[in-house]
C-alpha cells in the first residue's frame, strides 16, 4: 500500500506543471489570504510590543479616581502637594521627592504618508519628567527652556508627522512653537509624544495650576502598596495609583486585541474564497487524470492511494501559497512604521512586527485551506471506476 501511495503521489506532483495556470491561481489566492492575516497580526504584534515595552514597575502613575486615561483625570495643586509627602516615593540628593506633575492635551498633527490630520499628545512636563522615563535619551538638540514656546519631540513623531523636524517652527492650535530637541525612549509609547514646559502649557490652554497625572519614582516596586494605602486613607485626596507598566497595559491592551480580532475574521472570509479556488484546481487535476487513475485501478491500485495523492497535491500548493504569502508580508511590512489611535485618543507610533508565531499561524491557515480544498476532489479520485480506463 505504501508503495502505491508513493507512486500515485509522485505522479500527481510531477503533473502539476501541466496545469500551471490553475495551480498558480490556487497558490496566489492562498498567499493573499496569508498575507492579509499576517498584515493584521504584524500590526497587532508591533503595537503590543510598543505598549509592553513602555512603563516601569517602580514608577507610579496617579490619576483622579475613576479616570481610565490621563485625559479624563484632573488634579489640583493641593492634591499634588499631598502626594509629594506620600510614603514610598524616592527622593533625590536634596531630599526632594522624585515626581512629575504633568498636563496632557491633544494637538493636531499631519501625517507624512497621507497628509491627513491626527491627534498628537502634547505633554506639559517639569524637570523630573526625563528621569522618570527609563531609557530616555536626548538624541538631537536640547531640552526646552522653562517658560518658553519650545518643544522636544519623540523620534516616532518625526517619523510619522510632518513639521516636527529639529529647528522647525510649527503652529499647534493658536500658538507657534519651535522644535529644539529630539528624544528617544527606545521605541516606547513616549516616542509618540511632544513635550513642552508645564507652566507654558497650563497658561496657553487655560489650565492654571491644574495637572492630569502625577508620576512618582518609587523606592522599590513593593513601595506601591504603601503609596496606595496612604492615598486611600488620606481624606483630602480622591485619587488612584497603579504602576506605570500596569497603566499602559490596561489603557492600550484593547487596541491590540481589536487588531487581532479584525485580522482573523477577515482572513477566514478570504479563506473561503481561496477554498473555492483550491476546489476548482483539484477537481481539474482529478478530471485531467481520470483515465490515468482508472488505469492504475485496473492494474491493482486501490482507491486510497489516489485519495492520498490528490490530498498531497492540494496541501503542497497551499503550503507554497502560505510560504509565498508569509515571505511577501515579511519583506513588505516587517519594521514598517505606522501609527494608530491609542487609549488616550491620540496616535501611538509603532513598527509592524512579523513574528515566527504569526508566520506559523499563517502557514497553518494555508494548510487548512489546502486540506479542505483537496478533500472532496480526493474522494472523487478514490471512486474513479475501472471502466473509465477504456475512455
Amino acid at each position: 500500500m505504501l508503495k502505491q501511495i508513493g507512486a500515485v503521489t509522485m505522479i500527481n506532483l510531477r503533473s502539476i506543471p501541466q496545469r500551471w495556470g490553475m495551480s498558480l491561481a490556487t497558490v496566489l489566492s492562498v498567499a493573499l489570504v496569508v498575507g492579509v492575516l499576517l498584515g493584521f497580526l504584524a500590526m497587532a504584534n508591533g503595537f503590543r510590543a510598543t505598549v509592553n515595552g513602555t512603563g516601569s514597575d517602580d514608577v507610579a502613575v496617579i490619576l483622579s479616581s475613576g479616570a481610565q486615561a490621563e485625559l479624563n483625570s484632573g488634579l489640583g495643586r493641593d492634591s499634588v502637594r499631598l502626594i509629594e509627602v506620600a510614603p514610598g516615593i524616592a527622593t533625590d540628593a536634596a531630599g526632594d521627592p522624585v515626581l512629575s506633575a504633568e498636563l496632557y492635551v491633544i494637538a493636531d498633527g499631519r501625517k507624512r504618508a497621507t497628509g491627513t490630520d491626527a491627534n498628537l499628545p502634547l505633554r506639559g512636563v517639569g524637570e523630573n519628567a526625563a528621569a522618570l522615563r527609563d531609557g530616555f535619551t536626548l538624541t538631537e538638540g536640547r531640552m526646552f527652556a522653562p517658560g518658553s514656546n519650545e518643544l522636544v519631540v519623540g523620534e516616532g513623531v518625526i517619523r510619522e508627522f510632518a513639521g516636527f523636524d529639529l529647528g522647525e517652527t510649527i503652529r499647534l492650535g493658536a500658538n507657534e512653537w519651535r522644535v529644539v530637541g529630539v528624544f528617544s525612549t527606545g521605541g516606547s509609547v513616549f516616542d509618540s509624544e511632544v513635550w513642552a514646559d508645564l507652566g507654558t502649557i497650563q497658561n496657553l490652554y487655560q489650565r492654571t495650576g491644574a495637572v492630569q497625572s502625577v508620576r512618582a519614582r518609587l523606592e522599590d516596586p513593593a513601595a506601591l502598596d504603601r503609596l496606595k494605602a496612604y492615598l486611600e486613607n488620606e481624606p483630602r485626596l480622591d485619587v488612584e495609583a497603579s504602576s506605570e507598566r500596569e497603566f499602559f497595559a490596561a489603557s492600550a491592551g484593547g487596541t491590540s486585541d481589536l487588531l487581532m480580532f479584525l485580522g482573523w475574521p477577515l482572513a477566514i472570509v478570504m479563506a473561503v474564497g481561496a477554498l473555492a479556488g483550491a476546489w476548482n484546481a483539484m477537481y481539474a487535476s482529478v478530471d485531467a487524470r481520470t483515465r490515468e487513475i482508472a488505469t492504475l485501478r485496473a492494474i491493482g491500485f486501490a482507491g486510497f492511494p489516489a485519495f492520498v495523492g490528490t490530498m498531497a497535491e492540494s496541501l503542497l500548493l497551499a503550503l507554497i501559497g502560505g510560504i509565498v504569502g508569509a515571505a511577501a508580508t515579511y519583506l513588505v511590512f516587517d519594521g514598517v512604521s505606522a501609527s494608530t489611535l491609542g487609549g488616550g485618543f491620540t496616535q501611538i507610533v509603532f513598527s509592524f512586527a512579523v513574528t515566527p508565531a504569526a508566520v506559523i499561524a499563517g502557514v497553518t491557515l494555508a494548510l487548512i485551506v489546502g486540506a479542505f480544498g483537496g478533500f472532496f476532489p480526493a474522494i472523487r479520485a478514490a471512486r474513479v471506476s475501472i471502466l473509465r480506463a477504456q475512455g
